[in-house]
């Protein structure tokens, strides 16, 4: 992993040198994606264990800008909920659709009503994201099926969103369960927090990266991404800031065809050390 990578490169450096003062902390945190490492080191007593005045995150960025280092300041990435929705319905051979309560049918038009709660409930200025990545049922040519699912994720920066479109999907289920005569349950469970970045620490953090990748290579106002990220959890916690580091290659991360520039690795490592070396000064 290219973030552990760097992260023992900076350990590395600063064991070698030890050109500071006081203690760093160095998290390797485990499931990143959804998984939640971050809440499960905190629910294990990790800023008791290992007090932290401040925290810094960073993440490669495959964007063909080597050597850039960018921070949006305030709320940066988007928090998310994952959902799960099962359309009980009644099977039936498929040449008598007619005996059925077809729950294809009904998970279909629930994924076009499910797309109208953003279009028409939350404010034009609010940010918010509602996907439907999976639809699962059936097994047969011949049959009706009797069970549907659906599962996808909310993004938003705003907690009253998330409630807001909670709700109106909740709603929306005992509609259509109601409309239809069938039975839908619908699982939500809030995965991410909303990233907010310290913007004193933000600016520390720059001033760091500078020393390492030149001035004219940082950025800081880059816009705020509807992705997702559990050092939210981290930053709830203790005050930082969260960086994104640019590195060549321009397909997409979470993509079978990402490549991992290795130039970015000791860029990466120096700007953690240096970080530390700045915030904790002999």
């Amino acid at each position: 992993d290219s973030h552990t990578t760097m992260l023992l490169g900076a350990a590395k450096h600063l064991a070698a040198t030890r050109d500071f003062a006081g203690t760093a902390v160095l998290i390797f945190q485990p499931a990143e994606e959804g998984l939640g490492g971050a809440r499960g080191m905190l629910a294990d007593g990790l800023f008791e264990r290992f007090p932290c005045d401040e925290i810094y995150g960073m993440h490669n960025m495959p964007n063909g800008q080597p050597g850039k280092v960018g921070i949006c300041k305030g709320a940066a990435m988007a928090g998310a909920s994952f959902f799960d929705i099962t359309v009980q319905g009644q099977g039936s051979h498929a040449a008598m659709p007619q005996q059925s309560r077809d729950p294809l049918v009904i998970a279909s038009a629930l994924v076009n009503s499910l797309q109208t709660i953003v279009a028409r409930n939350v404010a034009p200025l609010d940010t918010c994201v509602l996907s439907v990545t999976q639809m699962h049922s059936g097994s047969a040519y011949n049959i009706v099926p009797d069970t549907a699912t659906l599962a996808g994720t909310i993004r938003y920066f705003k907690d009253e969103v998330r409630e807001l479109t909670e709700t109106r999907m909740k709603e929306l289920c005992a509609g259509f369960a109601r409309g239809y005569g069938v039975e839908i349950d619908i699982d939500l469970r809030n995965i991410f927090d909303v990233l907010m970045n310290d913007g004193d620490l933000s600016d520390a953090y720059l001033e760091a990266a500078a020393d390492i990748v030149g001035a004219e290579n940082i950025c800081g106002d880059e816009e705020p991404a509807t992705g997702s990220e559990d050092f939210a959890d981290m930053l709830k916690v203790v005050p930082g800031a969260y960086c994104r580091i640019s590195h060549s290659g321009t397909v997409g991360l979470h993509n079978p065809g990402f490549f991992l520039d290795p130039q970015v690795l000791p860029v990466g490592a120096s700007i953690m050390a240096r970080i530390v070396e700045r915030r904790l000064a002999a």
